[in-house]
C-alpha cells in the first residue's frame, strides 16, 4: 500500500457545520410555534366572538319554539331548525357511510392496484376537491327540477355526495394501516376473503373507522351552499305529509337560518342567528371531542 493511500485512509474527517444546523433548527422551530400561535389564537378569537354573541339567545324556548315568521318578539326559537338539520344530516349518512365503507374495503382488499380500483380513486380525488356548491346544483337538477320542489331529502343527497369521496378514502388510509401479517394468518387458517377481511381486518381498524365516519359526518354537518339548491328553509314544523315533510317540501336547518337571519335588519333575529352559530361549535367540537376519547379509551382496551 502507497504512502499516499495511507494518509487518505488516516486523514480526519471534516467537521460538520453544526452551527449552521443549529441555526436552521432553530429558525424551522420558531417559525413552527408562531404559526401554531397565531392559527390557536385565530381560532380562540372566532370562539370567543361566537359565545360573546350568541350566548345570551339560549334560553329554554331558543331549543324548544319555532322562529319567527317577520319581526323578532322573544319567546321564538329554532326547534324546527335543529330537528330538520339531524334529519338532513343522518339521511345522508346513512346512506353515504355504508357505501364509502364498502368501497374503502374493494379499495383496499380486493381492487388494490388494479384499473378500476385506480379509477375509483381518481374520480375520488377529483370529488373531493369540487366545491361544495356543485354538490348543490348537482343535487338540484336531479331531484329538485323534477319533482319541481325543495325537500330535505335533496338536502341529504348533496350532502351525502360529499360525504362519500370522505368517507372512502379516509377508510381505504385506515384499513391499509393494518398489518398484512393479520390477513396473511387468516387466510392461512382456511378462513374465506370476504370472512378474513369483515372479521379480522375491519375489527382491527374499527376505532379508526368509527373515528373516521364521525369525522365524515362532522364534515357535512355545517355546509350550507348545497342547502341553498336543496332544502332551502322553513319556519314550520316538519311533517310526516304535506309542503313541510322531508320529502314534500322546504325543509328547516341550521345553516340556511342562520344565512337567512344573519344579515336582517332586526337585531333579534341577528342574535338568534349567532345563538344558532354556537350551537352548531358546541356540537362539532363536542362530539370531536367524545370521539378523542372513546378512540384512546379503545387503544387502551
Amino acid at each position: 500500500m502507497s504512502a499516499s493511500t495511507v494518509n487518505v485512509v488516516r486523514s480526519p474527517l471534516k467537521p460538520r457545520r453544526m452551527a449552521g444546523r443549529r441555526l436552521a433548527n432553530g429558525l424551522i422551530t420558531t417559525g413552527a410555534w408562531i404559526a401554531a400561535a397565531i392559527g390557536i389564537f385565530v381560532m380562540g378569537w372566532i370562539l370567543f366572538t361566537v359565545v360573546i354573541h350568541g350566548i345570551g339567545a339560549w334560553n329554554w324556548a331558543f331549543f324548544t319554539k319555532l322562529p319567527p315568521q317577520g319581526q323578532y318578539s322573544p319567546g321564538h326559537g329554532i326547534a324546527n331548525c335543529i330537528v330538520g338539520t339531524i334529519l338532513i344530516t343522518f339521511g345522508a349518512a346513512i346512506v353515504g357511510l355504508p357505501l364509502g365503507f364498502f368501497g374503502a374495503i374493494y379499495l383496499s382488499e380486493f381492487g388494490r392496484t388494479g384499473r378500476v380500483a385506480s379509477a375509483i380513486r381518481a374520480i375520488t380525488n377529483i370529488v373531493l376537491g369540487v366545491p361544495s356548491i356543485i354538490a348543490g346544483m348537482f343535487a338540484y337538477g336531479l331531484i329538485v327540477v323534477p319533482s319541481h320542489h325543495y325537500s330535505g331529502f335533496a338536502g341529504s343527497f348533496a350532502l351525502m355526495f360529499i360525504m362519500l369521496p370522505v368517507m372512502t378514502r379516509t377508510a381505504e388510509d385506515i384499513l391499509n394501516l393494518v398489518p398484512n401479517e393479520l390477513r396473511e394468518s387468516a387466510l392461512a387458517m382456511g378462513v374465506p376473503r370476504w370472512r378474513a377481511t369483515l372479521g379480522v381486518v375491519v375489527k382491527a381498524a374499527r376505532s379508526g373507522l368509527i373515528t373516521g365516519g364521525i369525522l365524515a359526518v362532522l364534515r357535512v354537518a355545517g355546509e350550507t351552499a348545497p342547502l341553498l339548491f336543496t332544502a332551502l328553509s322553513s319556519p314550520y314544523w316538519m311533517t310526516l305529509r304535506g309542503p313541510s315533510s322531508y320529502f314534500g317540501g322546504p325543509t328547516a336547518n341550521l345553516t340556511m337560518f342562520i344565512w337567512n337571519s344573519a344579515n336582517a335588519p332586526d337585531p333579534g333575529l341577528v342574535r338568534m342567528a349567532w345563538g344558532a352559530a354556537l350551537l352548531i361549535i358546541v356540537a362539532v367540537l363536542g362530539v370531536n371531542i367524545l370521539t378523542r376519547l372513546l378512540f384512546q379509551r379503545g387503544k387502551e382496551w
